[in-house]
């Protein structure tokens, strides 16, 4: 058996298991029963990876032949840059995998993606509540002391 963890882009055969994922990473965010998204919502995100007209793109986490993670990341343009800015949506590992080095792979393959895309910065933002994910946070990149407002509409 394999200890290491392998990052590579999902395989459209791979719905289920990543919605797996994916349903937890939302739980963790408050993200479900009433407050969940609907399937469909689930459904269109996962085409849009394989779509290669979307700025959308994942990345998902294997040990073991199973996975254990997964990062969605979006390239965008700046008013501040003339390369595209990377934004790392999603990042989740599942609890069994915590501390098996899974969400460094994840970020420094988006890292290394956004590199290949000339994307002079890569962004994302996390709860204040995260602890967990901000001691990787603070290992890997610096934080930008910006504060984010959010309207729902």
């Amino acid at each position: 058996m394999s200890k290491t963890v392998a990052v590579r882009q999902p395989l459209p055969s791979e719905f289920e298991p990543w919605l797996a994922l994916w349903e937890s990473y939302n739980a963790f965010y408050g993200r479900a029963g009433e407050t969940g998204l609907p399937r469909g919502i689930s459904q269109m995100t996962w085409q849009r990876f394989f779509d290669p007209d979307e700025p959308v793109h994942a990345l998902v986490a294997e040990l073991d032949g199973a996975l254990i993670g997964l990062a969605h990341y979006i390239f965008h343009r700046s008013t501040l840059t003339a390369g595209p800015s990377c934004y790392m949506q999603d990042l989740f590992t599942a609890e069994v995998a915590r501390g098996k080095g899974a969400g460094r792979a994840l970020v420094e393959a988006v890292y290394e993606r956004a590199e290949a895309a000339c994307s002079p910065r890569i962004y994302w933002q996390t709860h204040e509540t995260n602890k967990t994910a901000m001691r990787l946070y603070d290992h890997v990149a610096q934080r930008s002391g910006f504060i984010v407002y959010a309207k729902s509409l």
